[in-house]
């Protein structure tokens, strides 16, 4: 392809969505439906190939039978040729005018019998005919129709005044010639040339082919004419079940983005089990999730100041009493609590962060295939290499390789992991035991944790999993968690479509069972999970 073919197609996909852009949808639906209309229309065009062959076929007709006419003169007798002519002019409502060789007029079938036709002019026409022949121009200026000559009668009645007759003399064969009377309706025009010199001219006013076709233009207006209303109709019905329902989508959402999501109702269109529908539900629980992604950041900065605000005010308050105090172990007390709340500070701040990022890094991450059993395994023996505090066990049911697959990231899941383990050897007694199960059922890994400690209340189920609450056991010094470790792992879970929650031990001994369900990777390939 050329270049300047190339640049010609770059600049003309812009333009053409320019001009889209500038119109709605309506319009757009009613031109793309008239669009097809005016296909219909071009019926019109049918309409004027289907007048000429009937004029044309009438101009055949009229020469043949013009031409037996004057067989038959020629051979009957003189007295009986006048006759002759005034019996076809009845039959075939023509006005037949012989000439002789001179070119004079020497017969006229209007003379011997009564006008088979009489041209109308339009002053005397109905208002009917006046708008019939309005749309017969009409409909020649729209398909650029050849329109014919007009008829006129010669001031002198003579064989020269008609070209086809003068033509047919010539020629020695049949002419034929259309023409417009004043009414516009067809005049069929034939002339023969005799063996005598004389010549035959048959004139007729064809008002049926005028009225067929007008008839066949009405029934196609008619079709036309329902088309379009069906197809505006349609288009109008079409442009308020997509359209309307957009607009009420589009002005929610300017309403979401100006900031009033909680004043904001967006429709949810349950009648609608289309793809608006589908648009329209997608957008209401965007915003629903949206006002509580706002709720919860409003929240979690609320938490944020009044878990600060302690150890904050707690340093402030020893550093305030170390200038007024001079016994040294006071100072050195005073210092202690100085670094256990910087200390209790650093790690605010560190969870503070890992929890803030949690959601955001969960939205950008590609997740793998993970094997929770050999990671929980991996992560047992590591634990167990570096010691366990107050001679905890861990003891953990391995299931099968490959078994217990998801989709998510290592490092998150770890994390979780880590803190549901930490939790359950904070809370048991001395040489307890920590059971690790991983199980599937119904296309779900469940990984379960349980101790040997005193348990979660069941009213404290729910509440353990908000930021910075924590129900430590007895003994544990102040401070030593921020409150986020449960917090956080709730986060990852849901990121990764799973669910976290507590429960009681199957075997109804006292402590405590977090579960931690996930959705299993379903495996494309037999390799796709494997080591």
């Amino acid at each position: 392809m050329a270049p300047d073919t190339v640049s010609q197609k770059n600049e003309c996909a812009p333009l053409a969505v320019r001009w889209s852009g500038r119109l709605s949808l309506t319009p757009r639906i009613l031109a793309v439906n008239v669009f097809a209309l005016a296909l219909l229309a071009g019926g019109f065009f049918y309409l004027d190939s289907y007048r000429t062959r009937i004029v044309d076929d009438r101009l055949d007709q009229s020469a043949r039978e013009l031409q037996l006419l004057a067989i038959g003169l020629q051979n009957a007798p003189a007295d009986r040729q006048n006759a002759l002519i005034a019996a076809y002019s009845r039959q075939t409502g023509d006005r037949v005018r012989r000439y002789g060789a001179d070119g004079m007029l020497i017969a006229d079938s209007f003379t011997m019998d009564a006008p088979r036709y009489r041209l109308r002019l339009p002053s005397e026409e109905e208002w009917q005919r006046h708008v019939a022949r309005f749309l017969d121009k009409l409909v020649d200026r729209v398909v650029s129709a050849d329109l014919p000559p007009d008829f006129e009668e010669p001031a002198v009645d003579r064989a020269a005044a008609w070209p086809e007759v003068t033509l047919a003399r010539k020629t020695g064969h049949p002419q034929a010639v259309n023409r417009y009377a004043p009414d516009r309706t067809f005049m069929i025009s034939a002339a023969v040339a005799g063996r005598d010199g004389t010549s035959l001219l048959a004139t007729e006013n064809a008002r049926d082919i005028t009225r067929t076709v007008r008839a066949e233009r009405l029934r196609l207006g008619m079709v036309l004419a329902v088309a379009a209303l069906a197809s505006v109709l349609l288009s109008l019905f079409l442009a308020r079940t997509i359209v309307q329902p957009l607009q009420r989508l589009a002005r929610a959402a300017v309403r979401v983005r100006l900031g009033r999501a909680r004043e904001v109702t967006v429709p949810r269109l349950p009648e609608r089990r289309d793809e608006i529908g589908m648009l329209a539900r997608a957008l209401s629980d965007m915003s629903q999730a949206l006002r509580q992604r706002i709720d919860a950041t409003d929240a979690f900065a609320a938490d944020v100041s009044h878990e600060l605000k302690n150890p904050i005010a707690s340093l402030r308050s020893a550093l305030d009493a170390l200038d007024r105090v001079d016994r040294p172990d006071l100072r050195a007390q005073l210092m202690a609590i100085a670094q256990d709340d910087v200390r209790r500070l650093d790690r605010l701040v560190t969870d503070i962060a890992e929890a803030s990022r949690v959601d955001a890094e969960l939205s950008r991450t590609r997740f793998e295939p993970i094997d929770l059993g050999l990671l929980i395994e991996k992560m047992v023996l590591a634990r167990e290499a570096r010691g366990v505090p107050r001679s905890v066990r861990l003891a953990f049911a391995r299931p099968r390789k490959d078994i217990a697959v998801v989709l998510g990231e290592e490092q998150r899941l770890v994390r979780v992991l880590d803190n549901l383990i930490d939790n359950a050897v904070s809370f048991s007694p001395e040489g307890g035991l920590v059971r690790i199960i991983a199980t599937v059922a119904d296309d779900q890994v469940l990984v379960s944790v349980e101790d040997e400690g005193p348990g979660v209340p069941v009213s404290e189920r729910e509440h353990v999993f908000r930021r910075f609450h924590s129900v430590r056991p007895e003994g544990e010094a102040f401070g030593k968690h921020s409150g986020l470790g449960l917090a956080i792992a709730r986060s990852i879970v849901e990121g990764h479509q799973g669910r976290i929650s507590i429960g009681d031990r199957e075997d109804a001994q006292s402590g405590a069972r977090f579960i931690v369900r996930l959705p299993m990777a379903v495996a494309r390939d037999p390799g796709i999970v494997s080591e």
